[in-house]
């Protein structure tokens, strides 16, 4: 079974910074693209950051490049998101995801695999 468990989430002050981490079991991403997403109350599931298999390439949403960090270690089939210099906008459940295998394509629907959240609440 596999399985995405996503953790290090919580309620932080405006500036301030968490590390999320995804542990992912029941398959070896380590040829898999991942992602991480997040979902603010009424708005749509949007992606954060992106990273290929081998982590030689990301991606990030313009509202988070310069403060968020991705990355992995597929030793550990672990994907992590540094959250730095945070902003009450960023509130939003964070979803860890996978795809099957690599490619260009950066919808949500090519992503197959995903965690259950974890809360991050940014107070002013």
């Amino acid at each position: 079974q596999v399985q995405l468990v996503e953790s290090g989430g919580g309620l932080v002050q405006a500036g301030g910074s968490l590390r999320l981490s995804c542990a992912a079991s029941g398959r070896t991403f380590s040829s898999d693209d991942m992602g991480w997403f997040r979902q603010a109350p009424g708005k749509d599931r949007e992606l954060v950051a992106a990273i290929s298999y081998s982590g030689g390439s990301t991606r990030y949403a313009d509202v988070v490049k310069g403060r968020f960090t991705i990355s992995r270690d597929n030793a550990k089939n672990t994907v992590y998101l540094q959250l730095n210099s945070l902003k009450p906008e960023d509130t939003a459940v964070y979803y860890c995801a996978a795809k099957r295998g690599s490619d260009n394509r950066i919808g949500i629907t090519s992503y197959v695999f995903w965690g259950r959240g974890t809360q991050v609440t940014v107070s002013s």
